[in-house]
């Protein structure tokens, strides 16, 4: 009987000092990982354990169900928003200040003409199955969305490295020719055709993120979906329930997993804003992008409100390869029949900026004037196309996505148009899939748009117009346009970048005018108070990553 009571006393002892051991080697390892955090990052990360004390579920509404999850498809900030929790790039955009940071690669060089850049990708960043990332996920997944046969539409954003926009058009054939390059299973080296200031913008892009290219090719279209989906992001895709929700939670997998604080996200696809509006006013939800435009005054009252400027631009495209938009003079007539600062002032109370140009102050860039408003010219510019007479007025249909704010702007529009010119308009609206796939396949005559920046430069706004471009969707090419665009690419000096792509607007809003520009919007919402990590900045680029709840 002794003996064991000494052997009890003796293994209790034993246990009490391992329990010790593992304590302080855990308290030893979170003080470290503190010290280890860089400043930028400690900067990010929450300055008390509050949070602890909340649940980490992050609920918030997202306008419409998504086109698709699948990077090299998406073309929409309503997808990016998602995508960007599942997947990671290269880098990661610092959500305060848009700083090109470390993601999947931990460090990169570049040359000193600007022309080489060598990613070392860490060895601990897993996919949610548990296999590694490697550099021959990145050279996958690019060769895919630079597929001829693939056609992604965002392929351009590729464009900047060597032989890529040759592979893509199909008049180079080996994609070893393109400068990605796999030095070794942890390092990509990328070559440029010239320098680009905003490569590493573009390397945190969805479009350039890695995919599982062995899943993509066992399951083709339902490679996203939730039974299927392998992604390496910090968050990992458990349910998705058609025009329902979206849920998220965290990645058990993923190498900063332990920085993240959501659990877990519910995501909305609630098209009507005043059925969000009331869910978010009922604390159903901690976010919405939208608010019903009768509602803005109220809104403004609230701690919640937020309203910022943005990179961005609303307007409304025309289909130039079918009449009557194939008529210059009549895309004119129609531009200039717009009232848009009574547009701004009396539909959109005011929080937006009229526009007759496309591009906003990105990276320095100004302006140019556009076209003013002037009923006259545009009755005369329309009687000159010979589509609209008396006896037989011009008619078309407008198209544009379900929402109660996008109503109100294309009623308005409608309205002025037929009291100005006489004209005959139609509205038709679809949900966000339907809409986006008229637009791609040109299924339509004149269609409402808006464009967020994928990054702060003028070239954002302005390469997308490029003949046969996968984000034009107007039928519009300009060879003179197209030139002016590789001109600014081979411009060092800012100021005579800048002049270039003056010139370039002044074709697209001045003297071409695929597109009718309305106004330049403001990224306004509400945010519940308890949402923490949430920056405002121009890219409207929110990443679940850096947010908590307390």
């Amino acid at each position: 009987m002794t003996f064991f009571k000494h052997y009890d006393c003796y293994k209790e002892f034993n246990m009490s000092k391992s329990l010790i051991y593992t304590f302080l080697m855990l308290l030893s390892c979170y003080f470290v990982m503190g010290q280890d955090l860089p400043a930028w990052k400690k900067d990010l990360a929450p300055k008390n354990e509050n949070w602890k004390k909340t649940e980490q579920h992050l609920q918030f509404n997202n306008d419409a169900e998504p086109e698709s999850l699948d990077p090299a498809v998406i073309t929409g900030l309503l997808e990016f928003r998602i995508v960007d929790g599942l997947f990671e790039g290269l880098v990661s955009l610092d959500p305060k200040t848009l700083v090109a940071r470390p993601a999947v690669a931990e460090s990169w060089t570049i040359s000193e003409d600007q022309l080489v850049y060598v990613f070392k990708i860490r060895k601990e960043a897993k996919w949610s199955n548990g296999q590694p990332v490697l550099a021959n996920d990145f050279f996958n997944a690019w060769e895919r969305v630079l597929n001829p046969k693939q056609a992604a539409p965002y392929n351009y954003q590729l464009f900047p490295i060597k032989n890529a926009k040759e592979y893509a058009e199909n008049k180079i054939k080996d994609f070893s020719e393109v400068g990605v390059k796999i030095i070794s299973s942890n390092e990509l080296q990328v070559t440029l055709s010239m320098p680009c200031p905003y490569f590493l913008d573009l390397a945190s892009f969805p479009t350039l993120f890695p995919v599982p290219i062995d899943i993509v090719k066992k399951h083709d279209l339902k490679w996203s979906h939730p039974e299927n989906i392998v992604s390496n992001g910090a968050y990992t895709l458990k349910e998705w329930k058609s025009r329902d929700k979206i849920v998220l939670v965290k990645n058990q997998e993923y190498w900063d997993k332990n920085f993240c604080k959501i659990e877990k996200v519910t995501i909305l696809p609630i098209d009507d804003v005043e059925t969000a509006y009331k869910k978010f006013l009922n604390n159903e939800l901690h976010w919405i992008s939208s608010i019903p435009l009768p509602k803005i005054p109220e809104a403004k009252k609230l701690a919640e409100y937020f309203q910022h400027e943005s990179l961005a631009t609303y307007f409304y495209r025309f289909n130039v390869e079918n009449a009557p938009f194939n008529n210059v003079k009549v895309r004119k007539a129609l531009s200039i029949a717009i009232d848009r600062e009574a547009l701004t002032k009396f539909v959109l109370n005011g929080i937006h900026t009229p526009a007759t140009y496309f591009c906003p102050r990105a990276a320095g860039y100004k302006h140019i004037k556009g076209l003013p408003f002037n009923i006259d010219e545009a009755k005369k510019l329309l009687n000159e196309s010979g589509l609209h007479t008396a006896e037989k007025p011009l008619a078309f249909e407008l198209s544009y996505n379900k929402n109660y704010n996008n109503q109100k702007i294309a009623e308005y529009l409608a309205e002025a148009w037929m009291k100005n010119l006489g004209v005959k308009v139609t509205l038709k609206n679809s949900e966000w899939k339907t809409y986006l796939e008229d637009m791609e396949k040109r299924r339509y005559q004149i269609m409402r748009s808006s464009w967020f920046a994928d990054y702060n430069d003028p070239n954002s706004f302005f390469d997308m117009w490029v003949t046969n471009g996968g984000n034009n969707r107007t039928g519009w090419s300009n060879k003179q346009y197209d030139d002016l665009l590789i001109e600014t690419q081979k411009e060092k000096d800012s100021t005579k970048r800048i002049a270039i792509f003056q010139k370039m607007e002044k074709i697209l809003v001045e003297e071409e005018l695929p597109i009718l520009p309305l106004y330049i919007p403001a990224n306004n919402g509400l945010l519940q108070e308890s949402v923490h990590g949430w920056y405002e900045n121009i890219l409207s680029y929110h990443p679940f990553k850096y947010i908590w709840l307390e």
